[in-house]
Parts: structure tokens; C-alpha cells; sequence
């Protein structure tokens, strides 16, 4: 398949913000949310309680019917 002359793309820079009728009150905004979380989102840190559920039932599935298992096989 012969695409033929292809030139490369140009990149401009991305869409900018359209701007505020109240940039005093976007200014408080920004910086009380500066004050409150200065430093940038720790995912993995506001996430890890969710893995853990996710870890703990993922071992009850498998376990649960395991144990079962066993205990139907195994008695004695």
C-alpha cells in the first residue's frame, strides 16, 4: 500500500484558558487550594485502601471455595 507523500504533522501549542470575568476570585481559589494541598496529588497514597479491599477479596474468592472444597473432600 503506497501512502504516497506524507508529510509530518506540526504540533501547535494546546488550547488556552479561556479567560475569567473574575480573576480576583479565581486567584483566592487557587491559592486556598495552594494552601490546602501545596504539593501535587499522591495517587498510590489516596488509593491504597482500595487495593487493599481489592487484595482481600480476591483472596476470598479463592479461598472460600478452596476451604469448602477441602472440607467436602476431606472428611472424616
Amino acid at each position: 500500500m503506497e501512502l504516497g507523500n506524507v508529510s509530518q504533522p506540526l504540533y501547535g501549542p494546546g488550547p488556552e484558558a479561556p479567560g475569567s470575568s473574575t480573576p480576583g476570585l479565581v486567584g483566592m481559589v487557587h491559592g486556598f487550594l495552594r494552601l490546602v494541598q501545596p504539593h501535587g496529588l499522591p495517587l498510590l497514597h489516596y488509593e491504597l485502601g482500595f487495593l487493599v479491599c481489592v487484595a482481600i477479596g480476591l483472596l476470598f474468592i479463592i479461598l472460600v471455595p478452596l476451604v469448602g472444597c477441602c472440607f467436602c473432600c476431606c472428611r472424616c
